[in-house]
């Protein structure tokens, strides 16, 4: 139950950090400055994750080299 009223409450505090005051009459105005983080952050993130797909990649075609390997070799006994 406290999870949710902090989770709650943080949800309320980021909403009313983004909304604009001049728009909404209250708030921080911090929504052009989360929309630059966003802007920024996504392509990193997207490297990030392409970097890491890569390495999976890799990895599996290890696997299934090593996985006919050893079907060779059992196949062969």
């Amino acid at each position: 139950m406290k999870s949710l009223i902090i989770g709650i409450v943080i949800l309320a505090a980021a909403a009313f950090a983004v909304l604009s005051p001049e728009t909404a009459g209250f708030g921080l105005g911090w929504g052009q400055d989360v929309l630059a983080v966003l802007r920024g952050g996504l392509p990193v993130f997207a490297i990030a994750v392409a970097i890491i797909a890569v390495f999976i990649g890799i990895a599996d075609i290890k696997d299934r080299a090593e996985a006919k390997k050893e079907a060779a070799a059992k196949s062969g006994d």
